[in-house]
């Protein structure tokens, strides 16, 4: 019971640290822009860009592959679902929850791709490896292999997959 209590609890102070890690990234992506009153709210085409200053952060400081922005008419469509007060604009508030909703699915995508790589892969490199030791005329050249470089060397395959995998999605 313990354990299910630990868990529980390990998953919820997570989502609080994604999303104080968004909020701090919204607000400063925010206070970029102004207007000549110096009032902060955001028009599509601030919205547009703050949406590609993001991203350009996550691809910065994410490891993984390259992750695209949406779409305009998305991000319109986006825009008019979190403008509350129907003022054509986002204010902060409106804002947070917006990159919230936009980023949801590329965290995730990140934290699946960084397991793959990180843990899946090396194990799976390793116990491949102990298999085709015992195979005729390939075991001993694998023997001769050092578990970190073989390791290695199927990971960055994985990774390898993984962007044609998802460059392969974006065409279809």
């Amino acid at each position: 019971m313990g354990q299910v209590l630990a868990s529980i609890q390990d998953r919820f102070h997570g989502k609080q640290w994604k999303e104080r890690q968004i909020r701090k990234i919204s607000d400063k992506v925010f206070d970029r822009f102004k207007d000549d009153l110096g009032e902060r709210n955001l028009t599509f085409e601030d919205l547009y860009i703050a949406v590609l200053i993001i991203y350009n952060d996550i691809n910065k400081h994410l490891p993984g592959p390259h992750n695209d922005p949406p779409s305009k008419e998305k991000l319109k469509y986006m825009m008019q679902k979190f403008d509350w007060n129907l003022d054509g604009l986002l204010d902060r508030e409106e804002f947070v929850e917006f990159i919230q909703a936009l980023t949801a699915d590329t965290v995730t995508a990140v934290g699946r791709n960084l397991v793959i790589a990180l843990i899946i892969a090396p194990a799976l490199a390793l116990a491949a490896k102990r298999a085709t030791e015992g195979v005729p005329g390939v075991g001993k050249a694998v023997k001769k292999v050092p578990n970190s470089i073989y390791a290695s060397i199927v990971t960055l395959a994985v990774i390898l997959f993984q962007k044609d995998g998802e460059d392969y999605e974006a065409y279809e």
